[in-house]
């Protein structure tokens, strides 16, 4: 059971639906552990206003048959709470999906909740780095290690979250068998989706001059990148590495390692790249989450318009 379904006033059957959908997603469509527990978490908040709002508490029932003026409450109570437009449009989708789930058991229609339509609003367009200060961040945060090991260990991960568009889960989820980096890297990525990614010979050298400094044994089996006692990488230390990076070149504080795999797939549209390429490099589900990056490039371009155009 998850804690947010057993902490709250939910009915002992709708634990048991919420439950069953988690493991549906879990099982059927592969969903990553974070996706669930946010998805437990909006869904869980959801019953449990249900119960209040019906005085006691609900049923599946009273899910699959509710009411738009009912959804509408909850969502002003979310609202009021001070949940944004964003994390209030993903509770709304994560609602539809376990509502289309038990109606579609319950033999019920759930249209009033399936038709509702999420709060608007604006995207946060993705910040890239420009190819010059890419280059500058690779140059500069080999130079925030402490042993020649740590440095080429930070310059190969850093060289591999640009050069090759990858999450900073997925380069740390590579293992001794990726080594030495092959022409083309297989990676699972969100939903446990798998996809083929190029390999730069800037990336290549980069993972073979750090194995070649790297005192621990990257045996198949054992994280690719480890840390000063042997263990896995954490996360955070890339993190903290490239912000030093970023300070000391006087970057913008959206200069973080997500940024470089943005970077990756603008510079990548820059340069002619086609969007439904860089969306398989990417491992995007939906085109419409790549084509944040055709925004991205349009603003760069009409910047340089305004600043030229002697009329601008």
């Amino acid at each position: 059971m998850t804690a947010a379904a057993s902490d709250l006033g939910i009915s002992p059957a709708l634990r048991d639906a919420l439950e069953r959908w988690l493991s549906h997603l879990r099982g059927v469509d592969g969903a990553a552990a974070h996706t669930l527990t946010s998805y437990g978490h909006d869904v869980a908040g959801f019953l449990e206003f249900l119960g209040r709002h019906q005085g006691g508490s609900a049923g599946l029932s009273s899910v699959t048959g509710l009411a738009t003026p009912d959804l509408r409450a909850w969502m002003a109570a979310e609202r009021a709470r001070g949940l944004s437009a964003r994390s209030l449009a993903r509770a709304l989708s994560a609602v539809k999906n376990f509502t289309g789930w038990a109606a579609e058991r319950d033999g019920a229609d759930a249209t009033a909740i399936l038709s509702a339509r999420g709060p608007k609003f604006r995207r946060k367009l993705p910040r890239p780095l420009s190819v010059e200060a890419a280059a500058q961040m690779l140059d500069t945060v080999g130079e925030q290690g402490r042993e020649p090991w740590v440095e080429a260990r930070d310059v190969a991960v850093v060289t591999i979250l640009y050069g090759c568009g990858l999450r900073i889960s997925e380069a740390l989820g590579l293992t001794g068998a990726a080594h030495p980096l092959r022409d083309v890297l297989r990676i699972t990525g969100k939903g446990g989706k798998t996809r083929l990614v190029p390999v730069l010979p800037a990336a290549r050298d980069a993972v073979s001059a750090y194995a070649d400094l790297c005192p621990h044994d990257l045996t198949p089996d054992a994280p690719l990148f480890r840390g000063t006692r042997g263990g896995a990488l954490n996360p955070r230390l890339v993190q903290k590495t490239v912000e030093q990076a970023r300070m000391q070149l006087g970057l913008p504080a959206t200069a973080t390692p997500h940024a470089l795999r943005h970077s990756f797939a603008t510079h990548l549209l820059s340069a002619g790249g086609d969007l439904r390429a860089i969306q398989e490099l990417l491992g995007h589900a939906s085109l419409s989450t790549t084509q944040g990056y055709t925004a991205v490039d349009t603003a760069r371009l009409m910047d340089v318009y305004r600043a030229a155009h002697p009329r601008a």
